[in-house]
């Protein structure tokens, strides 16, 4: 039996697989002509050889307002969850070469244990996809004691400013939608066997306008100032705080551990010890020593 976390899960899972399915798009699950008619105005169509030109310059157009706006460099950091690396599996796409080739720099594929614990307690259905995510590089998130769920771990990842410039690669509409309402977090996922970068969402394009018109102040300048006040000296940093050596705990002093010496006995010291003391004798005057012997003779 599925807990309810398992069958949520899971159905992420299906709706990820599901060859139509893109996050936060409105009518492409309906009928084929409007799905086409969406994926050629996005240029994901296949069968058109300038099709892939075409979602490459869109790649390349949404790179540039990420690098300019928020800092985000090579090699570009992908959070990979299960639903992605499912994707990607069923679509044989093979990610540490197409990644590359899409993004036209180097990446690295990252993952969290949260999503590695989630592919393990689902069981052998997602085994491939288990193998594809235990080959990436794994993050430290903060859920050492206590897992959560890969969406929600990958969401925490970025949540406070996203720092490390993550991008996201999920087919969880959930998380997805998470994802849009924070500014400068690059989303990705897998449609029609095809893997696409997402353009800037709303939130992204206010925060930039906002910091544009002076209203706000970026997330780049913040971490620049920041950078130029502990190299002034003007911010105490806190990695030196923690690198100040703590007293350890010492033991006792060790002359203390001594044994105590006993006191001599005062003994009183023998005659024979004794020195002999020498009578000092006098000088007599010789006037005084003549009329002496005068007066014995008289």
């Amino acid at each position: 039996m599925l807990t309810c976390q398992q069958a949520r899960v899971m159905g992420a899972f299906a709706s990820g697989a599901k060859e139509a399915s893109y996050p936060g798009e409105v009518g492409i699950a309906g009928s084929w002509p409007c799905r086409r008619r969406v994926l050629q105005l996005r240029g994901l169509g296949r069968g058109k050889p300038g099709m892939k030109i075409t979602r490459q310059k869109h790649a390349k157009k949404h790179l540039g307002f990420f690098r300019n706006n928020f800092g985000v460099r090579e090699p570009y950091q992908i959070l990979l969850d299960g639903t992605f690396c499912q994707a990607a599996l069923q679509g044989r796409i093979q990610l540490r070469e197409q990644l590359p080739r899409y993004l036209m720099g180097e990446t690295q594929l990252c993952t969290t244990r949260c999503v590695l614990k989630e592919l393990e307690t689902l069981g052998k259905d997602l085994y491939g996809a288990k193998l594809i995510a235990q080959k990436c590089q794994v993050r430290n998130c903060p859920h050492f004691k206590n897992a959560v769920s890969g969406s929600d771990c990958l969401f925490s990842m970025v949540e406070e400013g996203n720092p490390h410039h993550y991008f996201v690669a999920s087919q969880d509409q959930n998380l997805s939608m998470k994802v849009k309402k924070k500014p400068g977090v690059p989303l990705m996922f897998i449609i029609q066997n095809t893997i696409v970068l997402d353009k800037p969402s709303p939130k992204t394009i206010a925060y930039v306008k906002a910091v544009e018109s002076g209203q706000l102040v970026s997330v780049h300048e913040k971490q620049s100032i920041k950078q130029l006040k502990e190299e002034q000296g003007l911010v105490n940093n806190p990695e030196q705080r923690r690198r100040k050596k703590r007293k350890k705990i010492s033991g006792p002093n060790p002359l203390s551990c001594l044994k105590k010496k006993k006191k001599a006995q005062d003994t009183k010291p023998s005659a024979s010890e004794k020195k002999r003391k020498r009578k000092r004798i006098r000088n007599r005057s010789t006037s005084k020593v003549l009329s002496e012997k005068q007066n014995a003779e008289g």
